[in-house]
């Protein structure tokens, strides 16, 4: 079908849909409003329209009815919100308003940070799990640091809990759908003691995946995930305490990349497929790509009622997270003359503790405020192999390919390159942070707000010179350096271990001026410095001193200007954010070849720019019947690239675009709610629209991996009876089948399919008990 067609075909059903709406709005004229979310984006609980923020706050209701199952999925309900889908969660990070720090590093932390129950996670890996029972997730976008901290510097997602029931409390999910993943949950809530309630939750997920890998005739790109976790709430004699604990675990057959075009008559024979851009479906490797995690964590929260009605608050938490990857970094079904294998297997482990401590006075007074100190620490270690088959000549001629294949028993012709290299990388931070708010006036108020942190980065690499497997004699093959990670003298240390450390110390905050210009309308405009820690470049390949030379903590400044907006007895609300950010000292990855394969180096490139709009929108003309639109608009480039170190040449990326930042993205969609006799029908629609970007730095068409724009028209429809204590929900995601890419790699010979790019359907049954 074409693109036109496509229109034609989302144009009648937009219409034919708010048609039926607006008849069904005048037949049930009840009162609507649109419904108010609390949100603890400052700390402390206020509704969402009185936070002086660029925030998007999703229910868990909300999220279970777009069939949101990961943080991945929030994409299609917050335009604003990109992902970097990596081969494995270690390697996939979150952009935000098209900033986001993309490194293969361990010792560089993400610009966007995910605090889950108060928390901040360590790597943005850690976030890529499911979501199970969570209460609501909040998006903030711009520099968040005064508040939460770490790694906020571009924006921070917010997840909270559900909690404990006065009452008993059970719920069942199961689904399935037509390309094979099945789910199953089990929530159980209630009282056990007075004022003391629990919640424990347990599930599985399994999915066969969406590509084929012919070499094993097996469909990959799956997953397998279960776990559970428990929490317990305790309210009473002036103190509110929780506790959660959680275990999760995936295995994941992702993510192998697709060869979209040609890789030359031999390789394509090889590969026995027929690339289709990104219509292929299929793979010939003979190395499963595999993402392997384990996740475990505990979680202490308490508020405590002290003098004069202040609060004070303790969050404290320890997370463990385990991830293995095994990559096929050729793509192919074996080694050929000229033409090697490049096989990978890391394992990454992060331990991190961490403690908050605040306290808040009254919100009910002209002046509120809140002051807290915060202390963290992460011990992260990497274990890392790349193993080739090279060969420069072979006696194994294949007549039906052309290639030449390696004779793997042939030890003179063949070599077996391989290293190993084991990091181990600590982060230190601690912070002291306030923040005030006084009202002047009825309605006018002024927030200020500071943090002084200071981080301190320390790592060491040992990594040997590539040797040849059979015999141990030093061997260079693609990606393989024959250097070891002290370097060469003079300026290296000529052994096989770097080391090093920094420090820096900063001081970040912001100051906002909000008017509330009538009821249910207030209007902002705020400064935010914001701060990331400083980084190494700590990765399989890392040399000094190229790579031992400390990265400096990137800095940003954002001006802001927003309206928070309900209307006609809060039956329409509208919410429009403009901003602009500029980035020094920015943190990305430069990308070099290393014996023919392309190898990461991150550093402090230069300064960028994010400015755009944001408009959230809702319409709730009557009882059950809501319309929202979410637009995104984000212009992120690069101002000026630091000049290349050897030439002093300006660097040819000066105004491209960021990576993963589209200039435009949108979601508008409806849901209603109506009885039907005995039952009740729930409705949804949705349309999600993302334009053109950019794979990599650069904005280039031939070197940076652009991505087509594309939209996605997902619909379901649910019955329930009248209680709503079962339900069973039918969905198809993709009406439209149109196929789109996530990742274009190397000009399209690498593409990395999500799987909604393929129409699909499927059915949830959720049973309440209490």
């Amino acid at each position: 079908m074409s693109h036109s067609s496509h229109r034609r075909v989302v144009v009648r059903t937009a219409l034919a849909f708010t048609a039926s709406a607006l008849t069904l709005s005048a037949a049930n004229p009840a009162a609507a409003q649109v419904e108010e979310i609390i949100v603890t984006a400052q700390k402390v609980r206020q509704s969402a329209q009185d936070v002086p923020i660029s925030i998007s706050a999703v229910t868990g209701a909300a999220l279970d009815r777009a069939g949101a199952k990961s943080l991945e999925d929030i994409t299609k309900i917050v335009p604003s919100v990109t992902f970097r889908k990596g081969t494995t969660n270690a390697n996939s990070a979150i952009v935000m308003r098209g900033v986001g720090t993309i490194s293969f590093s361990i010792a560089a932390e993400p610009s966007v940070s995910t605090v889950v129950d108060g928390v901040v996670l360590s790597r943005s890996g850690q976030s890529f799990l499911d979501l199970v029972d969570f209460d609501r997730i909040e998006v903030l976008r711009g520099p968040q640091g005064t508040l939460f901290g770490k790694n906020a510097s571009a924006g921070l997602v917010n997840i909270v809990s559900k909690g404990g029931t006065d009452t008993f409390q059970a719920e069942a999910n199961l689904s399935g759908t037509t390309d094979e993943e099945y789910r199953a949950r089990l929530t159980v809530s209630g009282p056990i003691a007075e004022n003391l309630s629990a919640r424990v939750t347990g599930f599985y997920g399994n999915f066969d995946g969406n590509i084929k890998n012919t070499f094993y005739n097996k469909t990959v790109n799956g997953y397998e995930h279960y776990g559970a976790r428990g929490l317990l709430d305790w309210d009473g004699n002036g103190a509110r305490v929780r506790l959660i604990a959680d275990y999760f675990k995936a295995n994941d057959d992702c993510c192998a990349e697709v060869t979209g075009v040609s890789r030359g008559t031999v390789l394509d024979r090889e590969l026995g497929i027929t690339p289709q851009g990104e219509d292929t479906r299929r793979v010939n490797q003979n190395l499963i790509t595999r993402s392997l995690d384990r996740q475990m964590s505990f979680t202490l929260n308490a508020d405590i009622d002290t003098f004069a009605d202040h609060t004070f608050s303790i969050v404290t938490g320890y997370r463990n997270w385990k991830n293995t990857e095994l990559r096929d970094g050729d793509f192919l079904p074996r080694a050929l003359v000229g033409t090697p294998q490049l096989h990978d297997r890391g394992t990454v482990e992060t331990d991190q503790v961490s403690a908050e401590v605040r306290l808040a006075s009254p919100q009910n007074q002209a002046l509120t405020y809140q002051v807290g100190g915060f202390l963290w620490y992460s011990k992260n270690t990497q274990d890392f192999t790349r193993s080739d088959i090279t060969c420069a000549r072979s006696t194994t001629p294949d007549d039906v390919t052309g290639g030449q294949p390696c004779n793997l028993a042939d030890t003179v012709n063949t070599l077996f390159p391989t290293a190993t290299s084991e990091s181990k990388v600590s982060f230190s931070n601690w912070a002291v942070f306030g923040q005030a708010t006084y009202e002047f006036v009825e309605g006018l108020r002024m927030t200020l707000g500071g943090r002084y942190t200071h981080d301190d980065v320390r790592y060491t690499h040992f990594r040997g010179p590539a040797r040849n497997a059979t015999n141990g004699v030093i061997t260079g093959g693609a990606g393989l350096s024959t250097v070891g990670a002290g370097g060469t003298l003079p300026n290296g240390n000529g052994t096989n271990l770097s080391r090093g450390q920094t420090d820096a110390s900063n001081f970040s905050g912001r100051a906002v001026l909000q008017y509330d210009v009538a009821k249910d309308v207030m209007v902002y405009g705020s400064y935010t410095r914001g701060y990331k820690g400083p980084a190494f470049n700590v990765f399989f390949n890392h040399t000094a001193p190229t790579n031992s030379t400390p990265i400096d903590p990137e800095k940003s400044n954002s001006y802001e200007v927003g309206l928070k907006s309900q209307f006609f007895d809060r039956m329409v609300q509208v919410n429009a954010t403009a901003f602009l950010v500029d980035y020094k000292g920015f943190q990305a990855n430069n990308f070099v070849l290393l014996n023919g394969a392309v190898v990461t180096n991150l550093t402090n490139a230069g300064s960028v720019r994010s400015k755009g709009f944001e408009v959230d929108t809702t319409f709730a003309p009557t009882e059950g019947l809501t319309f929202r639109a979410n637009l995104a608009y984000a212009d992120a480039k690069v101002r000026r690239f630091n000049p290349n170190p050897l030439t002093n040449a300006p660097d040819a990326r000066d105004g491209t675009r960021l990576p993963l930042a589209p200039k435009f993205s949108y979601t508008v969609g409806a849901d209603y709610d109506v009885d039907a006799g005995p039952a009740k029908l729930y409705l949804s629609t949705d349309w999600h629209h993302v334009s053109k970007q950019f794979s990599d730095l650069g904005g280039s068409d031939l070197t940076s991996g652009p991505i087509d724009p594309y939209g996605i028209w997902n619909a379901s429809i649910g019955v329930s009876d009248a209680d709503d204590k079962y339900r069973l929900t039918f969905f198809v995601r993709n009406i439209l089948d149109k196929s789109y890419v996530l990742l274009n790699t190397t000009a399209g010979q690498r593409l990395m399919i999500p799987r909604d790019a393929d129409r699909y359907a499927g059915a949830n049954f959720r049973v309440r008990f209490d």
